[in-house]
């Protein structure tokens, strides 16, 4: 079992005299859990997520983020080495962070033209087995580069290139979009151009669902969606628990997700902290209430 483990963190925007948002955040997600994370504007529910990601428009100045990894964690290893089961992300790179399980679903997903979906995502799952096993194991020093033979787009690499072969990558992609009732004509399409909201959201889900992470955190991937999109959206993440054993930490304003994704624990950001906790009943409460309670409880607290 993997978990996410944020200890008093601290952060602030990657400028000089850049206004400091993350106060002290500390958070533990294991996997196989549904966490909400929840809270006004400008509480920092979204640098968060970018923190564990490792977006470079923000500065951690105190604190740890850590991915801790038991020796089963990845079906298709026989055994996670003793030496590389705890990693302090802050040290890796986004795409280093992604090999080993970290996965951030994006509030407004990038349209790129001219990568169709199905050589995006093959792509990005070989590249992200290649990255793990050099994490895990070391480089391999007789593998060698090859940069001839791209079918379509420098992007998309080299047809027969990676761990996971064209027919094996398709037959993987129609069952993932098959649970998530997507048309199968999306696979052929460019990356989210010419998507809607919902589809886009959709294919947020779609991407983890192929790419397995231990850990997903999904920022506001409930905006903007229709009662059926919702209904897809909130089956999706609901497979990636139950079927993967994927953690997440589901950042949202509404109770509305949550009435289809029941949360094991519910967190409230106020001014760059977590200063409440509690199970699904307390997201309720916050959408009967709204946030004033919780200043007047924490404030006249402190």
């Amino acid at each position: 079992m993997a978990t996410l483990e944020l200890k008093n963190v601290h952060a602030k925007v990657a400028e000089e005299g850049g206004e400091q948002i993350l106060k002290g955040v500390d958070i533990e997600i294991p996997s196989g859990e549904i966490h909400a994370l929840m809270g006004p504007n400008g509480s920092g529910k979204s640098t968060t997520s970018k923190i564990i990601a490792g977006h470079p428009a923000y500065d951690v100045t105190e604190g740890e983020v850590l991915l801790h990894l038991d020796e089963d964690d990845f079906d298709d290893v026989d055994e996670v080495p003793e030496g590389a089961r705890t990693w302090d992300l802050l040290e890796l790179e986004p795409n280093e962070r992604a090999a080993l399980g970290i996965y951030l679903g994006f509030q407004y997903p990038a349209e790129i033209e001219g990568v169709t979906l199905v050589n995006f995502l093959r792509t990005a799952l070989n590249a992200k087995l290649e990255e793990r096993d050099e994490l895990l194991f070391g480089e391999d020093e007789e593998a060698e580069e090859d940069d001839e033979g791209y079918e379509t787009s420098p992007m998309e690499g080299p047809a027969d290139e990676g761990e996971v072969g064209v027919a094996e990558f398709q037959e993987l992609l129609s069952e993932k979009m098959e649970a998530l009732d997507m048309d199968e004509s999306f696979a052929t399409r460019y990356l989210n151009a010419g998507f809607s909201g919902g589809e886009k959201k959709q294919n947020e889900v779609l991407q983890a669902a192929i790419l397995e992470p231990s850990i997903a955190v999904l920022d506001e991937i409930d905006s903007g969606l229709d009662i059926d999109r919702l209904q897809d959206v909130a089956k999706g993440i609901n497979a990636l628990r139950d079927e993967q054993d994927t953690g997440i930490l589901q950042i949202t304003h509404y109770q509305r997700i949550l009435d289809y994704v029941e949360p094991d624990r519910v967190h409230i950001m106020l001014d760059g902290e977590v200063v409440m906790e509690g199970d699904a009943e307390l997201a309720e409460k916050l959408e009967d209430k709204g946030y004033d309670w919780v200043r007047e409880q924490v404030y006249e607290t402190a």
